[in-house]
């Protein structure tokens, strides 16, 4: 059985070989072969070096993005963490009607992140309304408004996370801790959460990448407005790619910086949470 998985292994793997390399690994290569060059079309690149790269930096709109991108993330991982694995905590203590509160809790992050946008845009207008302001009346509002949206989100989803670790600690050790004179404050500090760092791993990674990585939902509670200052680095980057005439290059130059930066930061979170993982 082992030799003809391995004599067939590379039959079976060929299409999706193919598809991540027509879908991905050509456009990423190609992607940063651009970003070193001035083009209008693929077709027609001037190579220019690290101009491009330059003009990103002296960009004040990127910077702008870029600090705003870091503020947003930083407000959204510790709240998204925070509630997610409270709601988790409750409801893994056995009240009625977990299952329906778990099921509502997980929807919104069944909606589309366009869609999401306009909902809050309606709520947080209608909200506003009484003072004869909308969301993009201030950055302030802006950035609570994302921040509000993308806690709905992602809390029902890394509280299913949190509450499939919770779950798998083993009721032994707990009730060992409770025999020890232990109280719910030290249960939680040393037994809960040190058991489920794999979870907090995943659900820092997860929010961490999808907070800095915000476009949909950016571009449709605010889209930047006012004035560019609620313009996320994902919503920057197609802003310039697309409507700015001659910066398609810096665009580019945008992306892999942007990547780049997602990538240090991302690999740094995994190593750092895994090494305070638990062997159970």
């Amino acid at each position: 059985m082992q030799k003809s998985i391995k004599k067939y292994f590379p039959l079976f793997a060929l299409p999706t070989l193919v598809a991540f390399a027509i879908a991905f690994l050509i456009p990423f290569i190609m992607g940063i072969y651009l970003s070193f060059t001035e083009f209008k079309t693929v077709t027609n690149a001037t190579f220019v070096g690290l101009k491009n790269y330059t003009r990103a930096f002296q960009d004040k709109e990127f910077l702008t993005a870029l600090w705003f991108t870091v503020k947003f993330t930083l407000v959204s991982i510790i709240s998204i963490n925070f509630f997610a694995f409270t709601v988790a905590m409750l409801l893994t203590k056995g009240i009625k009607g977990t299952n329906l509160f778990r099921t509502v809790f997980f929807m919104p992050n069944l909606i589309g992140g366009i869609v999401l946008g306009y909902i809050w845009q309606l709520i947080i207008n209608g909200v506003l309304a009484p003072l004869e302001r909308t969301i993009t009346f201030s950055p302030t509002y802006g950035f609570w408004g994302l921040v509000v949206l993308m806690n709905w989100q992602l809390i029902g989803y890394m509280m299913i996370i949190y509450i499939a670790g919770i779950q798998n600690i083993p009721g032994d050790l707990i009730e060992a801790a409770k025999i020890d004179g232990a109280n719910p404050w030290q249960i939680l500090k040393n037994v809960t959460i040190p058991m489920i760092m794999p979870s907090f791993t995943i659900c820092l990674f997860l929010t961490l990448t999808n907070s800095f990585k915000l476009f949909d939902q950016n571009l449709a509670l605010t889209a930047g407005l006012p004035a560019k200052k609620t313009e996320m680095l994902a919503l920057n980057i197609y802003n310039t790619f697309y409507g700015r005439v001659g910066w398609e290059g810096v665009g580019q130059a945008k992306a892999v910086l942007f990547f780049l930066m997602v990538a240090v930061i991302a690999i740094s979170q995994l190593v750092l949470t895994r090494s305070k993982e638990v062997e159970q």
